[in-house]
């Protein structure tokens, strides 16, 4: 169906109905079995319940839609919504870690399988991507975007919506960006907390994912929490038909967070339910993802005191009936019960989940060579998330099978056979949440440790570490200890986990560090005593195969950061992007009680091959403003093994309107070398790569200046050139 048939479409429904209706399209309940489910039952019957959420299975899908098609009088399908943010059943790396991947492709790849799991289980919108730059790993859904910055986070965001619908929209599911906008820059990384951003930060650094994902065709948009500079999102015009609608072009269907519209009195915006919904409604959000009562139902009182134009009204509702069109729910309402769980149970759905796996693991040290492992010796296997299936899959997972979870434990064991010589003891517990997880609920009930003795246990790993020839430990947080409402106040190692490391790394064993985690955790001791350390994120479903294969070299680390890692919480926010100071030769020195540097860069990662950048050169030294221009380097796999390395392009301009940053990335390419060889790399700079929005200007310029370029393997990349803009 093309756009205009689906206007056509649209319009005559609109015509048809009344405005309690009309209201009710907009209105999209959270569904929960029982009197509340009852209610909603009831609304879908008479039209009044646009769409659900979190119907987690074809059957109740189709049951709710049958009532909606076969009870209500205009016969409109209901729309299923849910996060869907790094798979349905199958369950890939958390976002943060397929980030680390530097592999738009592949994530593309994992995004249209969770899309076809999703879509056969009856969803038909999911809230994701998510793509709030992040630079304070205080804040908890850190884990579910793609770091701190804005060049990676829009290849990503781009890559995701493609998985995620298809070629276009509605193919697959519809992808609904969130959280627009500034959501990821909370005061102290609180969740939920105000945000103050200057338009320039909005402009060069959030605002960019979003509008890539528009510029690909995402089809929906939930809007963020907070208040953005005092005005709550829900009802920030400016955010929603200046910047989205007018600025970007984007007609697509915009839905609130739960609650955010009722919640414009909670914060202060709105006088009562029905002031709040006329604020959402002519800011130019459509739709209310609520629990219990929505502020939309107030709309037709609204409407009656000329508050609501009908005409912004019907406007948002053909907006939601578009997006069902699209979605082929008219004509296909129903889901193929039968089909569901034998898509779920592909097994190249798993295969692709392992790879997902092996390539977002990111080296941070091996120091010796230690890694790869030999095979014949006696392994430790010690700490608290060793053998957890629910950890290892991370946070945001609803359907997934347990049972077929492969821990990290359960993959060594894979891997090398029965007759292993492998010892397992967790040692410590990780501590319970002070405040405990509102999404507790959903999960399975936690394993039952009994009276666990913490110095006994702590004996009983030593002991397995000093039997032993290797110790592989497995520490980090639990998947309840990131996401949504689960800021950190510190970056320390949660419990007493540095105590059993310290402890083992004293017993004079060989130690490798597997950090489970979605944020950066304190290292500065474990970076100088342990041998070997990497960063394996929640890795999913076939986690603990994709890390036995990576320990043993049947996979070869080449992930890199997606953000900076800070030594300690007290160096936060720290970015590698930050603009120079009067005095740049001390920014090493700010503190003076250490170093203000990083522990480790953005963009690093270590292999088990090593590589060498050199020869960068450009096709010509300079450019006239709106030309392009094209850096070359060659990259060399200097090692004994093929392996990957992510090439970067880092830019600085050095005078213009504003004070530029010190580096900024604007190119990368991850490339897979056999031993020996070279291969020479291009990047395109052109007007896209060497503009950025000016405040003096309060526009997008480009303009005449010198570019350094470097090219290297991080951003501390050395290997130099630079361009001249002319105007």
């Amino acid at each position: 169906m093309n756009n205009t048939e689906a206007q056509v479409r649209a319009d005559a429904l609109i015509a048809r109905m009344t405005l309690e209706e009309k209201a009710g399209q907009l209105i999209h309940p959270f569904y929960v079995p029982g009197p509340l489910g009852d209610a909603i039952d009831q609304g879908i019957a008479q039209g009044l319940v646009g769409g659900v959420g979190y119907l987690m299975d074809a059957a109740s899908f189709n049951r709710l839609q049958r009532i909606a098609i076969n009870q209500s009088r205009l016969a409109i399908p209901l729309l299923n919504c849910i996060d869907v943010l790094h798979g349905y059943r199958t369950i890939f790396p958390v976002p943060i870690g397929m980030a680390a991947m530097w592999d738009p492709k592949s994530y593309e790849e994992a995004q249209a399988i969770a899309a076809r799991e999703a879509r056969a289980s009856g969803v038909t919108v999911t809230y994701s991507p998510m793509l709030d730059i992040s630079r304070d790993p205080r804040w908890g859904r850190m884990v579910e975007g793609a770091g701190e910055d804005p060049y990676l986070a829009s290849l990503v965001a781009s890559a995701q919506v493609r998985g995620l619908q298809g070629a276009r929209v509605g193919e697959r599911l519809i992808a609904c960006m969130k959280h627009f906008a500034g959501y990821g820059a909370p005061l102290g990384g609180r969740d939920y907390g105000e945000v103050d951003l200057s338009e320039s930060d909005l402009w060069n650094i959030y605002f960019p994912p979003f509008e890539a994902a528009v510029r690909t065709g995402v089809g929906g948009v939930m809007n963020a929490y907070m208040a953005l500079n005092g005005v709550p999102a829900a009802g920030n015009a400016w955010l929603l038909n200046e910047v989205l609608r007018k600025t970007w072009g984007f007609d697509g269907l915009v839905i609130s967070d739960a609650n955010t519209v009722t919640n414009l009195t909670t914060q202060g915006l709105a006088r009562d339910a029905e002031d709040a919904a006329a604020r959402a409604l002519n800011a130019g959000l459509d739709a209310e993802l609520a629990f219990g009562p929505s502020a939309m139902s107030q709309l037709p009182k609204a409407v009656a005191a000329g508050t609501v134009d009908v005409e912004v009204l019907d406007a948002a509702v053909r907006r939601v009936l578009l997006a069902k069109l699209r979605l082929g729910l008219f004509e296909t309402p129903y889901t193929d019960e039968s089909a569901a769980l034998r898509i779920a149970n592909d097994p190249v759905h798993r295969v692709l989940a392992r790879c997902v796996g092996e390539r977002a693991a990111v080296l941070l040290r091996n120091e010796g060579g230690l890694l790869p492992l030999k095979e014949h010796q006696r392994f430790a296997v010690l700490g608290p998330l060793a053998d957890s299936r629910r950890d290892i899959l991370g946070n945001w997972v609803f359907v997934a099978d347990h049972a077929e979870t492969i821990s990290v434990l359960d993959g060594l064991r894979l891997r090398l056979g029965p007759d292993a010589h492998i010892a397992f003891q967790p040692g410590v517990l990780l501590p319970p949440r002070k405040h405990p997880s509102p999404f507790a609920k959903l999960d399975p009930p936690p394993p039952d440790h009994g009276a666990f003795d913490e110095t006994a246990e702590m004996s009983k790993a030593l002991a397995a570490a000093h039997a032993a020839d290797v110790v592989i430990l497995v520490l980090g947080e639990g998947q309840n200890m990131s996401g949504e409402s689960a800021s950190y106040s510190t970056l320390e190692l949660p419990g007493t986990q540095k105590q059993l490391l310290e402890a083992v790394v004293n017993t004079g064993k060989p130690v490798v560090l597997l950090l489970m985690s979605a944020r950066p955790l304190d290292l500065r001791w474990a970076s100088e005593n342990v041998s070997a350390i990497m960063q394996i994120w929640h890795p999913g479903t076939r986690g603990g195969e994709a890390v036995a294969n990576l320990l043993f070299g049947d996979a070869v680390p080449g992930g890199k950061l997606p953000y900076t890692w800070p030594r300690h919480v007290g160096q936060i926010p720290m970015v590698y992007s930050q603009r120079k100071s009067h005095a740049p030769g001390t920014e090493s020195q700010r503190y003076w009680n250490e170093e203000s540097t990083p522990l480790f860069a953005f963009g690093y990662g270590l292999s088990y091959s090593s590589f060498e950048f050199s020869n960068i050169r450009l096709d010509r030294s300079m450019v006239m403003i709106g030309e392009t221009a094209w850096v070359s380097a060659d990259l060399t796999n200097k090692g004994q093994m093929a392996a990957d390395e992510v090439a970067q392009l880092y830019i600085h301009q050095r005078y213009g309107s504003t004070s530029r940053p010190a580096r900024e990335l604007k190119g990368f390419e991850r490339v897979t070398l056999p031993a020996g060889k070279t291969r020479t790399l291009r990047f395109k700079l052109g007007p896209a790569e060497l503009r950025y929005w000016s405040t003096p200007v309060r526009d997008w310029v480009q303009e005449p200046a010198v570019f350094d370029l470097w090219i290297g393997g991080d951003s501390a990349a050395g290997l130099h050139t630079s361009l001249e803009v002319r105007s």
